[in-house]
């Protein structure tokens, strides 16, 4: 049990029996009553995002989330296999549980992976990933000015948008919130 005054982003609560996570939360005393706890939610399993408000000192139940960095192996058809690099244990989380996030995993990648009684609840993924291009339509001469992008597949089969002058085989950096091209590794 916690208060709704202990709230705390990244937080997990229990709500009639379904977990939700505390992406924002703001304390708001109207000039007249009782202050209140504004928040956004999301649904841990159906990542629906939903506005709720508790009044101030509301009891709320959170969850015990089990948050373990663990090392990307593989996909094995069925799901990504993920391993505890600590104990070794292996598990496999669904595609559905993984959703956007297998278009920045890759092989051997570390990730942190939230664990409700031994269910994988969702991945957190660092803010930025680097990337190859795999492929993209060559640029013309003189094209650096422009400012101009055009579409780049990377090596997770991903489509970002990048500046004209890349071409095939640069690395990147995406930003793993938004797909946003963040800027060139290296070179």
């Amino acid at each position: 049990m916690a208060s709704t005054n202990d709230l705390k982003n990244g937080m997990v609560l229990d709500l009639d029996g379904q977990l939700w996570q505390v992406l924002w939360f703001q304390h708001h005393k109207p000039g007249k009553g009782n202050t209140v706890v504004r928040s956004k939610l999301k649904n841990v399993l159906t990542g629906k995002i939903v506005d709720k408000t508790f009044n101030s000192d509301t009891k709320v139940d959170t969850a015990n989330v089990d948050r373990r960095e663990m090392q990307y192996l593989y996909h094995d058809g069925t799901g990504f296999v993920f391993m505890d690099t600590g104990t070794f244990d292996q598990i496999t989380i669904p595609d559905d549980t993984v959703g956007d996030a297998k278009n920045y995993l890759l092989e051997e990648q570390m990730a942190t992976v939230a664990l409700h009684e031994d269910n994988p609840l969702y991945i957190d993924l660092p803010a930025s990933v680097e990337l190859e291009i795999t492929y993209t339509e060559p640029g013309l001469q003189g094209d650096r000015s422009s400012g101009g992008t055009k579409p780049a597949t990377v090596q997770t089969g991903l489509q970002i948008q990048v500046p004209l002058f890349l071409t095939n085989g640069e690395k990147v950096k995406v930003d793993t919130r938004t797909g946003e091209y963040l800027g060139r590794v290296g070179g």
